[in-house]
């Protein structure tokens, strides 16, 4: 068994060039190396084999789907969800001479690598009241601890249910039971801060929070827009779907503040092509677009549309899906035509030249997807940007119909599955109605708090138990310093983990960890061998399963926590049977196929070999919003500027991380090595600035009611990113963002588009090794 890192590595930056392409043999090798790194060859080899085939493990990693059955590769997984499908299987061990070892404030200095690296929980611990250590404390004891706090509440609404999306279907839904159950509706998630924004802008013009297309209408498209993301880092094996479109003779638009490597060329390293030959171009045409100009950029396509119109009438707009299925179209267009150029130039830093070039590409092609990632949604005006980019898609009838459509492209495996679940504080009244006739007790209507409000009610003490069902909330969410303070007010805080994280080391007065069973592993239980199911960003469920023995046999499945918690917190409110559904996760898919539209033969349908895909109302032209029919809207001009001497500031994770987490301080595709507190800024920005490669700075966040925060001691790095804008990593520059920065309506942190001055650091001018 390999022994965990001790103390901290030495950090010194080095910086070559950008690279020009994602994936090929390095993939492979960098893959390779921290698995066989984490665990052996063995469990290597068994997890990676079964990785995203039918039967076998669904990557934990990221949503996007599976290619068909019979169309998946032998080894149908990336570089990035080896990693982290081997860093859970690692054969590092967390016991409990380590917390005798390392007290709370210990680890609280600890970096987000570090925590990880030790490896995987093998019992639960508490820290009780007064005390710097975890310590043991059996599963009944743990449980009794956290039943009895939350039975001694005033208020049901004293208790915060959150949950990340490495949950499984069956877990998510009987969370959201228990809480329901337990009297409240706060049931904030991940999705809260990172794609609130495009299930709120959906909901409101296609009566739907999911994006419209399949894997299937990817490889068909005529042109497909990757807008505010990077699939190279963050979703790599979509560069396989994008492949498929380019071979059929798809156009692909990247819109990005900054070049990725991913977006320029892939070499498919599951193709000899990728091994030994220059691999596929992905984008045929790059806007270099300043964070936050994407509003501006797709109102300017559609007043290009409409003058196409009108120079041409008939031949441009798709007058009979305008007319059949939307409403709004023309208030849109008015406002529409009122666009400046100067404005939209501002907010883009493009020409109107480029922009009608992306015009022509539209007008030339018959179906066309938009893509969108946090680099859309996690602005100001995110919602806005969103209902544009539905109204661009509206146009030309680029909804509900093959090779076309609104593709959110989601982070977490099962993020969209949560909220397939129940996860969300804002349920509407048909599904609790179902649950009410389910299990006959009358679920709670009001809303419950969402991310933001759960930190705000925990700081002003209305909430004093927060559970989470994995996850990372004090590093996921925004402002560092009050996320914490709030968590360090509550009376207990307890999480369902497989790993350390920085969430532990944030402790209430009593802090429970509970260990539970990694999606690599075998789950057994009183009735058997038990699966769990998951839903990709395309609406497919599928089973998975793991294949390996559980890092330690005190580890109970996310299921059995809850289900046991359940009993000893809310058992006969209801008629619920938890040891049944602790005993057989079938019995849990089967009260779900009564209850959640679409997974009706639940248990039958989704053992069949690539499970099965949920309805989606728009493509078969139903919208289930309040006006009956796709929504045009007509959306504010916005014009994100930063004063001078300021920057705009985006967010974002390195090529080595996932999610909060980190697994080394290098970036290899955008060629930053060994530290991971670095600000990329545009050389002519430098230039102006007063600043060089290699000086050290304070990142200063300007805010409209005269607030500053700061980020001290990065290490300034030259870097094509868009003219006036910045970058760093995530989550170590959350500490800027307050609060109270969320986007408008959608209530989600503001990561990107942050004003900030880079203030030099005293006596720091180390340069960087070029």
């Amino acid at each position: 068994m390999q022994n965990p890192p001790g103390e901290e590595p030495e950090t010194t930056l080095s910086v070559t060039p950008p690279k020009k392409w994602a994936a090929g043999v390095p993939a492979v090798v960098h893959a390779l190396e921290y698995s066989l790194e984490q665990t052996s060859p063995r469990k290597t080899g068994v997890d990676l084999l079964a990785m995203n085939q039918v039967g076998g493990i669904d990557c934990p990693g990221c949503a996007w789907a599976d290619p068909a059955p019979g169309r998946r590769h032998r080894n149908e997984y990336c570089e990035n969800g080896a990693k982290h499908i081997n860093d859970e299987a690692t054969t590092r061990r967390i016991t409990a001479g380590f917390f005798r070892e390392h007290s709370v404030s210990d680890l609280a200095a600890r970096s987000d690598m570090w925590l990880n690296q030790q490896g995987r929980l093998t019992e639960p611990m508490i820290k009780r009241p007064g005390s710097e250590h975890y310590e043991p404390i059996s599963w009944n004891d743990a449980l009794g601890v956290l039943a009895q706090e939350l039975r001694a509440m005033d208020s049901p609404d004293e208790a915060v249910f959150y949950t990340s999306g490495r949950a499984s279907n069956e877990a998510a839904f009987v969370l959201q039971l228990f809480a329901r159950a337990f009297g409240t509706n706060n049931l904030p998630d991940c999705s809260n801060m990172c794609h609130e924004s495009s299930g709120f802008a959906l909901s409101e013009t296609l009566g739907t929070g999911k994006g419209t297309v399949s894997l299937t209408d990817l490889h068909h498209a005529d042109l497909i827009f990757l807008v505010g993301q990077n699939p190279g880092s963050n979703h790599p094996r979509q560069l396989s779907a994008l492949e498929e479109a380019k071979r059929n003779g798809c156009r692909i638009v990247a819109v990005n503040p900054l070049p990725e490597a991913g977006l320029r060329r892939f070499k498919n390293p599951q193709k000899p092509s990728g091994i030994l030959g220059r691999g596929t171009q992905i984008a045929d045409r790059f806007l270099h677009i300043k964070p936050g100009g994407d509003l501006a950029l797709f109102q300017a396509l559609n007043l290009l549309l409409l003058e196409a119109e009108d120079a041409a009438p008939g031949t441009v707009l798709d007058h009979d899906f305008i007319d059949a299925h939307t409403t709004g179209f023309e208030e849109f267009a008015r406002h529409v035509r009122t666009v400046d150029w100067d404005d939209v130039h501002a907010a883009t830093g493009l020409t109107r030249a480029e922009i009608e070039k992306v015009r022509d590409e539209v007008l030339n092609s018959e179906r066309v997807i938009v893509c969108w990632a946090m680099g859309i949604t996690q602005h100001k005006h995110a919602v806005p940007t969103v209902r544009e980019i539905v109204n661009f898609l509206m146009l030309r009838g680029n909804l509900g119909r093959a090779g076309a459509g609104a593709c959110p492209v989601r982070g977490h495996s099962n993020v969209q599955g949560d909220r397939t679940m129940g996860i969300w504080e804002q349920m509407p009244d048909t599904f609790l109605d179902a649950l009410q006739k389910e299990f006959g007790f009358d679920p709670p209507r009001p809303h419950g708090l969402n991310s933001v409000d759960s930190i705000k009610a925990m700081r002003e003490g209305r909430v004093k138990v927060f559970l989470a069902l994995a996850g990372n909330f004090v590093r996921a969410a925004p402002d560092s310093e009050a996320t914490e303070g709030a968590m360090r007010s509550c009376r207990l805080t307890a999480h369902i983990s497989t790993k350390l994280n920085r969430s532990h080391t944030v402790c209430g007065d009593t802090a429970l960890i509970l260990p539970t069973l990694g999606r690599t592993e075998r789950d057994l239980q009183a009735d058997g061998e038990q699966f769990v199911t998951v839903e990709n960003s395309m609406s497919e469920v599928h089973t998975s399963q793991g294949r390996l023995e559980p890092a330690s046999p005190l580890l109970l499945s996310e299921v059995a926590i809850l289900c046991r918690l359940a009993r000893r917190t809310v058992d006969g409110k209801a008629d619920i049977p938890w040891d049944t559904f602790e005993g057989d996760y079938g019995t849990i898919r089967d009260r779900i196929s009564r209850i959640v539209p679409g997974f009706h033969d639940f248990n039958a349908r989704v053992t069949r070999p690539g499970g099965f895909q949920l309805p989606n109302p728009v493509n078969e032209g139903v919208f289930n919003n309040k006006v009956g029919k796709a929504l045009f809207t007509s959306n504010e001009r916005v014009v994100p500027r930063a004063p001078e001497g300021h920057l705009l500031l985006q967010t974002l994770r390195s090529h080595d991380q996932w999610n909060t987490i980190p697994y080394t301080d290098n970036d290899r595709y955008r060629g930053i090595h060994g530290s991971r507190h670095v600000v990329l800024v545009n050389p002519a920005d430098l230039t102006e600035l007063g600043l060089a490669q290699g000086d050290h700075v304070d990142l200063v966040s300007v805010w409209a009611d005269g607030s500053e925060r700061r980020a001290a001691n990065f290490e300034v790095v030259s870097y094509p990113a868009a003219k006036g804008s910045a970058a760093a990593y995530y989550p170590e520059t959350n500490v800027l963002v307050p609060l109270d920065s969320v986007a408008d309506i959608s209530n989600q942190p503001t990561s990107k588009g942050i004003v900030v001055r880079l203030e030099p650091t005293p006596d720091r001018t180390q340069p960087a090794t070029a």
